[in-house]
């Protein structure tokens, strides 16, 4: 004879007593989705974990230093029995049955009344998944199961039909450093959900070929600039769209506000009045580097990295940068955008007391499949790249750290 399914319930539990026997991992796990409920936790357990401790330090929940005794659940609306002592989990167990409290069991899943779920949640949706015990009730295939939906909701993937979620406004998304996996799980699902999409050539184009065909990619390099700068069209493009109530994504490399003039695109919607949420990237001055083995930072190595914009060469009267100060600094000096400035870059700080020996890499199209890494020193790095044709987009490094990890010339 087949076996009854589960029935399953979502209890509201703000309030409401609920009584966690035991106080080790499993407890650990399930007290703060029970916090999150806003249930009154009353934990019973002579030992606890130093998570659990901080729970009840916190005064989120209430913890009574002993063992089980009988009476504990006569005021409970669900228990959770998790702890090591066999015959205090089946008397807790025959407790709980007698005053009608539904019951989880951390040892005997069939002796229980109730079985936990795993759940996740996406946008305020909540995705429980329960497996039968024809099936096994394998927790991890139940939690792969679980993870497969919720990622789904988040990346955009999984979408009810009819019920797309459409924001007019402008998304200002970052990017990440290149690879299509480290843009934020909320700037892709937001790009499943845009009616247009602006992008940059730094912006991880392969995201573009999983938009559907109904939506307009609009490559900010080709914009008609006309008498505008072309800040001020890509400015103007934001606006013009979002104002026909359309859900537009600023897509960008790295993150917007890292040398990606996001704040100028936040201005000019302001300015405008259209709505604009900004959806931060992870940032290629760190990620780059580490793609390539280098930290910006190690212990006795760097204690401090600094990032700085090598598009304006040191000896411009238009740098802002401090450059005699950089060349003082003992950390790590990672430069973006310098290809083209980074013999310049390299004379004014050796010119500073910066050593001609300091290790330098430059790595090329990080985190992608065409990612390269060329090692140099200050003193032969302007020529390192004149020789291996490093383009743009590069990270530059230039420090101590290079030298930690294994090196991977080109």
């Amino acid at each position: 004879m087949a076996e009854n399914p589960a029935y399953p319930v979502g209890l509201r539990l703000t309030g409401r007593t609920v009584v966690v026997l035991g106080g080790g991992q499993v407890a650990q796990r399930r007290l703060p989705a029970l916090i999150a409920a806003g249930a009154d936790v009353l934990l019973v357990s002579p030992e606890v974990t130093p998570s659990v401790e901080a729970m009840a330090d916190a005064g989120e929940i209430t913890w009574q230093r002993r063992a089980y005794a009988d009476g504990d659940l006569s005021a409970a609306w669900y228990a959770l029995i998790a702890t090591s002592d066999a015959e205090a989990n089946a008397a807790a167990s025959a407790e709980a049955e007698r005053h009608r409290v539904w019951c989880v069991r951390s040892d005997d899943a069939d002796a229980a009344t109730a079985w936990t779920p795993a759940t996740g949640t996406s946008e305020g949706v909540t995705v429980a998944v329960l497996t039968s015990r024809s099936g096994g009730r394998d927790p991890r295939h139940t939690a792969a199961i679980r993870d497969a939906v919720v990622e789904g909701l988040r990346d955009g993937t999984l979408v009810a039909p009819h019920h797309r979620t459409r924001t007019p406004g402008v998304a200002l998304v970052g990017g990440g450093p290149g690879d299509p996996d480290l843009i934020t799980v909320r700037g892709r699902r937001l790009l499943a959900e845009a009616d247009v999409v602006i992008t940059d050539h730094l912006g991880p184009r392969d995201l573009l070929a999983e938009l559907p065909a109904s939506v307009e990619v609009i490559d900010a390099a080709k914009l008609p600039y006309g008498r505008f700068m072309a800040q001020e069209a890509i400015n103007n493009a934001l606006i013009e769209h979002a104002k026909q109530g359309k859900s537009v994504v600023r897509l960008k490399g790295g993150d917007p506000f890292v040398y990606g003039r996001g704040m100028e695109e936040v201005q000019a919607l302001a300015e405008a009045g259209v709505p604009c949420t900004v959806v931060p990237g992870i940032s290629s001055s760190i990620s780059v580097p580490g793609a390539a083995g280098i930290p910006v930072t190690h212990r006795g190595v760097a204690h401090e990295f600094t990032v700085v914009s090598g598009h304006i060469a040191p000896d411009d009267e238009r740098s802002l940068v401090d450059w005699p100060a950089l060349a003082r600094l003992t950390g790590t000096l990672v430069i973006l955008m310098g290809v083209g400035t980074i013999g310049k870059v390299a004379e004014t700080l050796v010119a500073h007391g910066k050593s001609a020996d300091t290790p330098v890499a430059v790595i090329q199209e990080g985190t992608t499949a065409a990612q390269r890494r060329v090692d140099a020193t200050l003193a032969t790095v302007a020529e390192a790249v004149r020789t291996h044709e490093v383009k743009a987009p590069s990270v530059i490094v230039i420090g101590e750290v290079v030298t930690v990890g294994p090196r991977a010339s080109a």
